[in-house]
């Protein structure tokens, strides 16, 4: 096992203990702590997305990016932020058991991309291969099996509960190829050096924040979003 991934190991494992006691504490702990990781996401994205524009040689494609600075700020804040932090309402174990599926999800990918290897997934990230995106897959249902051992009148083996498992997986692997893409406009190999083995922490929610909010989609529905944003307006 080399230095960097024990670092990789020790910084997930402590991340994750860090996680579960936000989750577990209060609300008011789990929402600063959203809060943060969002503040860190939107100054991460927006220092790639300035490498990206003087990276970039032509002047009306680095135009390209500055619409795409506010899509990133409304994201990360009134996407990310509200959805995730309303899905504190759906119980500290879901949160907890979708983090796992996003989780098991990149050990899947890591294990059977470097074990079996194969045809590259997608220029945009050369690490990345078909049988990695297929053991993501795969490892993504690992956290239902698990979960049916504590609570089996929610996480039955199902047809639903296998396809949600899998389509986390493949938000994650969509959120994952989207910020390489952007650091591949950026030529940083990492997004920040914020979390050791890792880089920035983009480099290790790259896929969780496009994750969450949609497993809060899924268990609600945008009528509820709306519904959300006009209470929180009213009371300004």
């Amino acid at each position: 096992m080399t230095v960097e991934l024990k670092k990789r190991i020790i910084t997930s494992i402590i991340l994750f203990l860090l996680v579960i006691f936000c989750v577990f504490i209060n609300w008011s702990i789990y929402f600063l702590f959203i809060l943060i990781v969002s503040g860190i996401a939107i100054s991460e994205i927006s220092i790639l997305i300035i490498s990206a524009e003087k990276s970039t040689l032509k002047n009306t494609f680095a135009k390209k990016w500055i619409p795409f600075r506010l899509i990133s700020f409304f994201y990360i804040f009134f996407v990310f932020l509200i959805m995730t932090a309303d899905l504190y309402n759906s119980g500290s174990f879901f949160i907890i058991y979708i983090l796992l599926i996003c989780i098991f999800s990149d050990i899947g990918g890591y294990v059977i991309g470097k074990t079996i290897g194969g045809k590259k997934l997608t220029k945009i990230s050369p690490n990345k291969t078909i049988s990695g995106s297929i053991g993501s897959f795969c490892f993504s249902i690992a956290p239902l099996l698990l979960f049916y051992n504590f609570d089996q009148s929610k996480y039955f083996y199902s047809f639903n509960n296998f396809l949600f498992c899998l389509e986390i997986s493949l938000v994650c692997q969509l959120g994952d190829i989207f910020i390489s893409y952007i650091k591949r406009k950026a030529k940083v190999k990492n997004t920040g050096t914020l979390l050791p083995g890792h880089g920035g922490l983009l480099d290790r929610i790259d896929g969780i924040i496009f994750a969450l909010p949609f497993a809060w989609i899924h268990m609600n529905s945008l009528n509820a979003y709306f519904e959300i944003m006009k209470s929180a307006f009213s009371r300004l």
